[in-house]
């Protein structure tokens, strides 16, 4: 049995002690005065106590003489146990050993939470060694945004270093291998002398024509640039009659749907597009015919991926993208812009959106680096878009400026064109 003092209760009496000395390991019996309290109790007390001074002795005892019935109980404000003697010692750089004074020990009250006292001890070698690796890394930090603030480019894909789906790893290698592949996916500019019974104005009248279907069914502007692209590619290996040059327009839209969209124009709405001038059949044996010669290889780059990727680089909002985009699309009924690859015009499109915005030559160090185009070799492209945009209003084929001179598309149609990229001509 675990008695108690008369005078003290709650503390272990000189019998207890000589029976924890003795090295008894029996469970506890129940307390039997009525102020008493289960140890679970005491120690679920203990250990969610709010931190109290507590007493430091000068001189350490050993542990078999740490319990002691003769301590006063006005100089000890909290209970002394393992935990607290632990925390005690850490925080004063001791050994975390069970530390009680005796009754006739010097000991001087210590205020745990008082920051004079937390002073006079020094600071331990793992906090110095962290504060110095937090310095260092804050250090690292600025020097890398003074390279971003200094450097001669902006990295236009560190906001989608997160995203999966915009492949920041890959990105580059994919552009890599579109500048490679736009050359050998695209017409010859001069194939139009191997037919025989068209010309270039027929070819402009139906691109025309198709921008206007485009617009009306509501497609992807991928659809367009493809329908483009096939047109161009089936015509320079393949001699077309006059009469079936609509019918070679109306089949590329629908294998350019049929690669680009999720909800694809039927047959029929394609021929009550053209008047009815072709039948069911017709469509379907041209389609085969097409795609057979084109060897079923639909993957050329267009001017429009090049689009996306240079816009991006020139920071743009979407003034500058519908211009930029009009300037395109212009270019697209030109049958003499065969002559520059698709990235070049992409390039030169921005460029001249911008010069028509700002009013002036704006060509930054991170559109030249993305579009591996400097200002000069741009110049002849961006002259001739300013003169497709000065006679755009004029003439027979006015489909893209109709279609740029809505609200849909911010009436970029109506802006002035950039005139003195002309006069500065030498």
């Amino acid at each position: 049995m675990v008695g108690s003092d008369e005078n003290n209760p709650g503390v272990i009496g000189p019998s207890q002690e000589v029976g924890l000395r003795a090295g008894a390991r029996g469970k506890f019996a129940e307390a039997t005065g009525q102020n008493r309290r289960a140890l679970s109790v005491v120690n679920r007390d203990v250990v969610g106590a709010p931190p109290f001074p507590c007493a430091v002795k000068k001189r350490p005892l050993s542990e078999r003489n740490a319990v002691s019935n003769k301590i006063p109980s006005t100089h000890v404000h909290r209970p002394i146990t393992r935990k607290f003697a632990a925390e005690m010692a850490n925080k004063q750089q001791m050994k975390p050993e069970l530390q009680v004074p005796n009754e006739s020990d010097d000991f001087t009250i210590i205020d745990l939470d008082d920051p004079k006292e937390s002073n006079d001890t020094e600071v331990p070698m793992f906090e110095r060694h962290v504060e110095a690796m937090l310095e260092e890394i804050d250090r690292m930090e600025e020097v890398e945004m003074e390279d971003i603030a200094e450097g001669p480019f902006l990295d236009i894909d560190n906001g989608d270093k997160k995203n999966p789906l915009a492949v920041v790893e890959y990105i580059d290698d994919l552009y890599k291998f579109y500048r490679k592949a736009e050359c050998t996916g695209c017409a010859p500019p001069n194939y139009m002398a191997q037919q025989h019974d068209i010309n270039e104005k027929m070819r402009a009248i139906l691109i025309d024509w198709l921008i206007e279907v485009h617009y009306k069914f509501e497609l992807m502007e991928e659809t367009l640039y493809l329908t483009v692209n096939v047109i161009d590619r089936f015509l320079s290996v393949h001699q077309v009659v006059r009469k079936k040059l609509q019918l070679v327009g109306i089949t590329a839209m629908l294998l350019a749907c049929k690669y680009e969209e999720v909800s694809v124009p039927v047959v029929e709405d394609l021929i009550l597009i053209s008047d009815k001038a072709y039948s069911r059949k017709e469509v379907l044996d041209m389609e085969k015919l097409m795609i057979n010669t084109l060897q079923f290889n639909l993957s050329s780059p267009t001017p429009y991926v090049f689009m996306r990727r240079f816009l991006r680089a020139a920071q743009s909002n979407k003034k500058l993208e519908l211009l930029s985009f009009f300037m395109i699309e212009l270019c697209l009924v030109e049958y003499e812009m065969l002559k520059f690859p698709p990235s070049l015009l992409a390039a030169a499109a921005i460029f001249t959106a911008q010069c028509t915005i700002g009013g002036f030559k704006h060509w930054s160090k991170t559109c030249e680096w993305y579009t591996n185009y400097k200002e000069e070799q741009l110049m002849d492209c961006s002259r001739m878009m300013v003169t497709f945009h000065q006679k755009a209003g004029t003439g027979k084929l006015t489909g893209v400026q109709r279609k740029y001179c809505t609200s849909k598309y911010g009436y970029a149609a109506k802006t002035e064109p950039a005139t003195f990229l002309l006069e500065a001509k030498s």
